[in-house]
Formats: structure tokens, sequence, C-alpha cells
């Protein structure tokens, strides 16, 4: 492992990490597209919109397999740099149960609260039925979406991204496979959608627990890390509930925006949700190539090696960049096409482009925090991760839409997280500046 995280070129180590987890981070951009096509083909807006409002029910799976997901790959990188192997195995079994019994606890909840939960999200009377059909079979599936983002992350802090990718992208594939027969053939409509999901999901977890258990060297799922020591289970939930709160902001923004548009009809809300599904092009090339330097970024910092982990934090601010610029000028220019692609409509296509150009405007701004967020997070920086997890949207889109909507109303709502982007930036600069000024104390007290 040293080889490759500690002696091999930056662009090297950094690409042969990234990139199968940007190739799966592609298969994942196609399946929200192709799913959101299939669904946009029904030619029903409410359909459409009641799929699109159980969006942050999607993100919030996420967000709770994170928290042992990305808390725990967080520790164990930084273990393995630390050459503390047995340890890092221990974390590694504990952050598979424990998101087991998170997940079957969650799905029991949200089953027994359906109702209250659908309309808080956004529900109206025209798009209740199709955001509850898909809601019941999600929230069934959910252990298994959650569960699959602990050894899809574990697998690559020992440098087994094309694995990761692997289980990840069979899963993916399954789902695309099964959406337009569900959908359309069988007639399932939104449930067919949830249904093709889940069973992806399924398929995926398969492959990846194999993964771990014949190609990994210090991961295991064996039950010896149901007993943890506190200083091990502190720091996955420092990292890992700052983690979890960036995909629950991202629920809670896209809810925000939802209950914002709710005034404008089903039309504004399927335009918004399509945006989003495109906008994923970018942000999941970005999230890639982010995921993809975090094991590095850890391992660096466990092992104390400063120099190099500075060299891998110009690299990635470098790539994440220059990805997020080159493909937003591209989606700027074919904006209405593509939105055209998905729903015959005047409105959701003129609307749908309008909010996609304005969130693609400050992608670039997005790398750049997507550097900091996973560096803090690699380095076990509570505060920086936690910071950043609850601005870009949380604290900061909600502070623009409370302010800026009652005087601008529509306007104000499409440049919302536009104008949140750009203040996290500025606040990820600022803890980024106090953690370089770490580094330097680090080099300075070292040896030699």
């Amino acid at each position: 492992m040293d080889d490759l995280f500690l002696k091999a070129p930056v662009p090297k180590a950094y690409f042969k990490l990234a990139l199968p987890v940007v190739l799966g981070m592609v298969a994942s951009m196609i399946y929200n597209l192709a799913d959101t096509f299939f669904i946009a083909k029904t030619q029903n807006a409410n359909l459409v919109a009641g799929v699109t409002i159980c969006t942050p029910l999607f993100s919030l799976m996420l967000a709770l397999g994170d928290i042992f997901g990305l808390g725990g790959s967080a520790l164990i990188s930084r273990l393995l740099g630390q050459q503390k192997h047995n340890a890092a195995r221990q974390a590694s079994s504990f952050c598979f149960y424990a998101a087991l019994l998170v997940g079957a606890i969650v799905s029991l909840l949200m089953l027994l609260n359906e109702n209250f939960i659908l309309r808080l999200l956004g529900t109206t009377g025209a798009t209740y039925q199709y955001a509850a059909e898909f809601y019941r079979v999600m929230v069934a599936g959910s252990v298994l979406i959650i569960v699959s983002l602990i050894p899809g992350n574990l697998l690559r802090t020992e440098g087994l991204a094309l694995e990761s990718m692997i289980g990840t992208m069979v899963g993916t594939i399954l789902t695309i496979i099964l959406d337009p027969i569900f959908i359309f053939k069988l007639q399932l409509g939104a449930t067919g959608a949830a249904l093709a999901t889940v069973i992806g999901y399924a398929f995926s977890d398969l492959v990846l627990v194999y993964y771990v258990c014949y190609r990994a060297k210090f991961l295991t799922i064996k039950p010896i890390g149901l007993k943890v020591n506190r200083a091990t289970f502190s720091s996955i939930l420092v990292i890992g509930i700052p983690a979890s709160i960036t995909n629950l902001m991202q629920s809670f923004g896209t809810a925000l925006l939802n209950n914002a548009l709710a005034n404008y009809g089903a039309a504004a809300i399927a335009a918004l949700g399509i945006a989003l599904k495109v906008y994923l092009i970018v942000m999941l090339v970005m999230v890639g190539f982010a995921f993809g330097a975090q094991p590095l970024l850890g391992y660096n910092y466990g092992a104390k090696q400063m120099h190099r982990l500075e060299s891998v934090i110009r690299f990635d601010l470098l790539i994440e960049v220059v990805a997020a610029f080159s493909l937003s000028l591209f989606l700027i220019a074919v904006a209405p096409a593509i939105v055209g692609c998905f729903m015959q409509n005047a409105i959701v296509i003129r609307d749908g482009a309008q909010i996609l150009r304005c969130l693609l405007l400050t992608t670039p701004f997005v790398g750049a925090i997507l550097v900091f967020t996973t560096l803090f997070q690699s380095a076990g920086q509570a505060l920086g991760a936690f910071s950043m997890s609850i601005s870009r949207q949380g604290v900061l889109l909600l502070m623009v839409l409370l302010v800026a909507v009652p005087i601008w109303g529509y306007p104000a709502i499409i440049w919302a997280q536009p104008a949140a982007d750009v203040g996290t930036f500025l606040i990820g600069g600022l803890f980024y500046r106090r953690f370089k000024q770490k580094i330097k104390k680090i080099i300075t007290k070292k040896p030699g």
C-alpha cells in the first residue's frame, strides 16, 4: 500500500484511486438521467413531480450510510497510514453492523410516519399518490441502500477503488435495465422506478461484500467489531455525522426549493427535478474525484507526510475546478435541448433550462468546496467538516430563501443555491487557511 499512497507520483496515485470512483459516479449519473427520462416519458407532470418530491428521501438514506461509510473510511485511512491494521479491521466490522441496525430502525419509523413525512416534503393532492407509491418501496428497501455505502467506501481505503466501482456499477446497470420493464411493460409507474432501484442496490451489496471478504487484506464484515472503544466510536461519529449532515442538507435544500416552488405549480417542480438530474452530470464527476482522493489525503495525513499531502491538495483543487468549468460550459450552452429530451412541455423546458444554467454558474466554487470537505473529513477536522456540511444546502440556502424570496419571488428561488455556493466557498477558504497553518507547524516540528 505504501507504494501507491506514499511513493507513487501524485498524479498517478490520484487518478488510480479517483478514476474508478468517477466512472462509478458516471454510471450513477447515467442511472439518474435514465430514471428521470423513463419517468418523464410518461408525460405525467404529477408523476414526475411526485418522484422529484421524494428525492430528499434518497438523500436521507445516503446520509445515514455516510455516517459509517465516510466516517469509517476517514478513520480507517488514517489508521492504515499509522500501520494500525487490527484497529482498522475492527472499525470496518463495526461500521457494517451499525449501518444494518440503523437502517432497520429508520425503515420502520418512516413506514409508520408516511403521511406526515410526505406532507413535510411538499406533496399536494395531485402528487401525493405518486409520491406515496415511490416512498413505500424505497423505505422498505432502505436498509439495502444504507448498507451499500459501507463496503463501497471502505474498499477504497486499501486502494481497491476498481472493485468498489465494479460493485457500484453492476447494480446501477441492473437498475437501468429494470426501469423501463417495471415502469412501462409491467405498468408499475412510480412503484416500478423505486423497485428497480432497490433491486439494483441489493445486487451491488452482494458484490461489494464479496470483495470485502475475498479481496481486502485488512477489512472484514466478521462480527469482531460489535464492541469498539470510545475513541474509535467517537472518531467515526465526529466525521461521519458531519458527512451525513451534508447529505441531509441536500435533502433539506431540495425540500426547501420544492416547497418554495409549490405555489408555481407541478410544472415548476418538474422543471427543478429535471434540472437537478442534469446538474448531477457535473456534481457526480466532481464528487467522484473528491471521494477518490479522500483515502490518499487521509493516509498521508495519518503517516504525517505533510509535503506530499500539500501536493495532493493542490492537484485535487486543479482537477476539480477544471472539470467543473469544462462540463458546466458545455451544459450551459445546450441546456434547453437537454431539458427538452425529458419533457415536451414549453414551460418545463424554459424553467428547467433557466434553473440549470443558474446552478452551473458556480460549480467551480463547488469543486473547491468538495476538496475542503473531504480534506477536513480525512484529517479528522470536525469543526471544519461540520461547518461545510451545514452551509451550502442548509443554513446559507435557508437564509437566502427567507430574505430574498419575499422581495424578488421566483428569481430569488433559482438564484438561492448559487448564492449559497459562493458563501460556503468563502467559509471553506477560512478553515483551509487555518489547516495550512497547522500543516506548517507539523512540518516545522518534524525531525530532519
